[in-house]
């Protein structure tokens, strides 16, 4: 197994080193499940990247709110606000109340409460959704309309050269599973923790060249009610590290 990477830049890469094997899957609430592969989820964050630095300039230096759920899209924004070399504050809607108007952006499900910010991204939480299905203030930008306009690889890099740590997204401690043997397996992510603490377990699956199956909270209350019901989903999904 080659060294972990350290930085944003370096878990794209082995993200996008998997191709078309899965790198996320993800179980959302009634029965969703996203599977993306490590060159999709690669792609995604690309687009998503392009989208903050076209429309919104963020770069080194910027501050962006990622005030949405446990969630693949949540892992998404928070890793392409990462590679634009932004500061990423992580909120939860489901626990956090809106922070405060010092953000430069802020990607959320709630657009309503952010009264104070002009630079909105609104994002549907469904995963097929084609809009957001819910009031926009104005100047508000529909993530799901838009983030699919861009393109499929990073076109003028917000952050070139940079090299923004993981830690940026962990906190100090880092990845904590990087070098952890099992987390080279297909690891079932309960999304039972902090926005943060979730993204943390993801990375560090992913930093060890992993593939993670993450849940929502109420899927894993279901899992944890049911046995038989996880035995299956590890079993279907192939998962190494329940």
């Amino acid at each position: 197994m080659s060294t972990p990477p350290t930085t944003v830049t370096g878990l794209l890469a082995r993200l996008a080193a998997l191709g078309g094997r899965p790198a996320l899957t993800w179980y959302g609430d009634d029965g969703e499940r996203i599977e993306l592969s490590g060159a999709v989820l690669d792609n995604w964050v690309a687009k998503t990247v392009n989208l903050l630095a076209e429309e919104f300039d963020t770069e080194p230096g910027s501050t962006v709110v990622v005030d949405l759920p446990v969630g693949w899209r949540q892992l998404v924004w928070a890793l392409a606000a990462a590679r634009c070399g932004a500061g990423v504050v992580l909120l939860d809607p489901t626990t956090d109340p809106p922070g405060h108007a010092a953000a430069d952006v802020v990607v959320t499900s709630r657009p309503l409460r952010w009264p104070d910010v002009d630079e909105i991204v609104a994002v549907a939480l469904p995963a097929l959704a084609r809009r957001f299905d819910g009031e926009l203030p104005d100047g508000a930008i529909d993530a799901a309309a838009a983030v699919m306009t861009y393109g499929d690889a990073i076109g003028l890099d917000p952050a070139p050269g940079a090299a923004t740590p993981l830690t940026l997204l962990t906190g100090d401690g880092g990845p904590s599973a990087s070098t952890d043997a099992d987390a080279a397996g297909r690891v079932l992510v309960r999304g039972t923790g902090t926005v943060a603490q979730v993204l943390s377990a993801c990375v560090a699956v992913w930093s060890a060249g992993g593939s993670v199956v993450l849940t929502s909270a109420a899927t894993a209350a279901v899992l944890d009610a049911e046995p038989a019901r996880q035995e299956r989903l590890v079993a279907t999904e192939q998962i190494t590290r329940p």
